[in-house]
């Protein structure tokens, strides 16, 4: 399927989970939830060297998890034994190797992100207010499609 260009936070935050070259971030060893090693994510993602372009807009880590709840993730409990986030094809295996852990890990979980369903980030809707209205009222909460998806 398309994966639509970087426009959104969830499209960047698929983007990063699959990037071979991004540790900070993992799939969980189901794939349909991702880990984020907090103090590895900030050294990585967060902070921008002179001339670079900013991934985010932010440097704060508290800002990168309120995206995540208005885009409807779930924060789950992790268990430092089973949510190893270790290296292979990107999916965090039980029992693996936490030892590299820079900071505080947490496992987020949404139901249109997954390992091997990219077309399901566009259902990933912001909780606006006016879009929580709507949901509440039973409509269809509609977003613009990136460029490249567009027909």
């Amino acid at each position: 399927p398309a994966i639509p260009r970087p426009c959104t936070f969830p499209v960047k935050l698929w983007l990063l989970v699959n990037n071979p070259c991004v540790q900070s971030v993992r799939w969980d060893a189901r794939g349909e939830g991702l880990f984020i090693d907090q103090g590895l994510f900030e050294q990585e993602l967060l902070v921008a060297e002179p001339g670079e372009d900013e991934l985010f807009k932010t440097k704060n880590f508290g800002s990168i998890v309120r995206q995540l709840n208005l885009y409807g993730f779930h924060k789950l409990t992790v268990n430092p034994g089973s949510s190893a986030v270790g290296p292979g094809p990107r999916l965090a295996t039980a029992g693996g190797d936490t030892s590299y852990l820079d900071g505080p890990l947490h496992h987020f979980w949404n139901p249109h992100f997954r390992y091997d369903r990219p077309d399901l980030l566009l259902k990933i809707k912001r909780l606006t207010k006016a879009n929580k209205e709507k949901l509440d009222a039973g409509l269809e909460v509609s977003s613009r499609l990136p460029d490249d998806l567009e027909q």
